[in-house]
């Protein structure tokens, strides 16, 4: 195997594993806040996620979104607005991550199919 189609894999393999690690480190915050709105004991009125907006008055329940990860407060009229429990960066380097790995699978097959025409052309001459 090339040191070209190597690397690749190398990177697709990294780019991969830092995806799922970012990707899993978003997933621990939106569970530790659902299991947080989802605790009935005393000060769980208005929903604790929820309180660092002025809108939190108006909140009655929460929705959340697995793919990106967000926590969305729901407000009396239908409005919701999004808690900033998930770290900003963790929805654009775990999509950027995974676009990464992909991209260097699809770059190291046509490498590697590259390389079979070459090899077989150099038969057919031969």
């Amino acid at each position: 195997m090339s040191s070209v189609i190597r690397s690749l894999r190398g990177f697709a393999t990294l780019a991969g594993l830092v995806a799922l690690i970012v990707y899993t480190w978003g997933l621990l915050h939106l569970a530790g806040s659902i299991l947080e709105a989802e605790d009935g004991g005393a000060s769980s009125a208005p929903i604790p996620p929820c309180r660092g907006n002025e809108q939190v008055a108006h909140v009655i329940d929460y929705s959340v979104s697995w793919l990106p990860l967000s926590f969305d407060c729901e407000m009396t009229g239908g409005g919701s607005y999004p808690a900033e429990v998930i770290p900003g960066y963790v929805n654009p380097v775990a999509v950027g991550s995974a676009l990464a790995a992909v991209g260097c699978v699809v770059a190291s097959a046509y490498v590697a199919e590259l390389r079979l025409r070459a090899g077989a052309r150099e038969g057919e001459a031969g």
